[in-house]
């Protein structure tokens, strides 16, 4: 069973990334270098990203799992947790919609957001936090210079692009979604990767 929970771990991040790149880039009125990747679960076609987020989410908790069988290290395995629950949870409590999306809505923040939001917010906290705690402890336990090497480097472009992609989403810039994007990528891929990894 080991073997199963890590491949859902690498099916779960890399079918996350790969649907929400293809929802993105063929959502009508959907920008996405400045939208961010909550927004899809929004309008008619939100049913894909809150599916990706949900299903993907849990996949990847079933990898944490297995990276708690496969390495016998409790708080690697549970930061990990945290991370897939967080993002179950991001689908759960789906984004107001805001800043031009979906189309017809106006541009820029409310000053009201519903509590449906604020828990999205608060999942996407979990979300960002637990992965590059995930990297770093797996940096700590690696006994393999590359890994060590890949993992450390991954720590520290998550933190950089998370304080990047706050500081985006603050000001409303125009390549908040560019950003995010790129933390996710690097970061799920770094999940894909560890979960393959221990397959070996």
């Amino acid at each position: 069973m080991t073997a199963v929970f890590l491949l859902c771990g690498v099916i779960g991040s890399l079918l996350f990334v790969i649907t929400f790149l293809i929802d993105g880039a063929t959502r009508p009125g959907y920008r996405p270098v400045r939208h961010p990747v909550s927004a899809l679960a929004l309008g008619s076609r939100g049913w894909v990203q809150t599916t990706n987020f949900i299903v993907c989410g849990l996949l990847m908790t079933a990898g944490a799992l297995g990276i708690l069988l496969a390495t016998e290290h409790p708080w690697l395995a549970l930061a990990a947790a945290v991370f897939g629950l967080s993002l179950v949870a991001s689908g759960v409590f789906p984004m107001d919609p805001m800043r031009g999306y979906p189309p017809g809505t106006p541009e820029g923040t409310p000053e009201d957001t519903s509590r449906t939001h604020g828990l999205h917010d608060w999942a996407g906290m979990g979300v960002f936090a637990a992965l590059p705690v995930t990297t770093f402890i797996a940096t700590l336990q690696s006994t393999d210079l590359l890994s060590t090497v890949y993992s450390g480097a991954t720590t520290a472009a998550l933190v950089v692009l998370f304080f990047s992609f706050g500081q985006a989403w603050e000001n409303d810039a125009p390549r908040t979604g560019l950003i995010q994007r790129v933390m996710i990528i690097i970061g799920w891929v770094w999940f894909a990767v560890f979960c393959g990894s221990l397959l070996v």
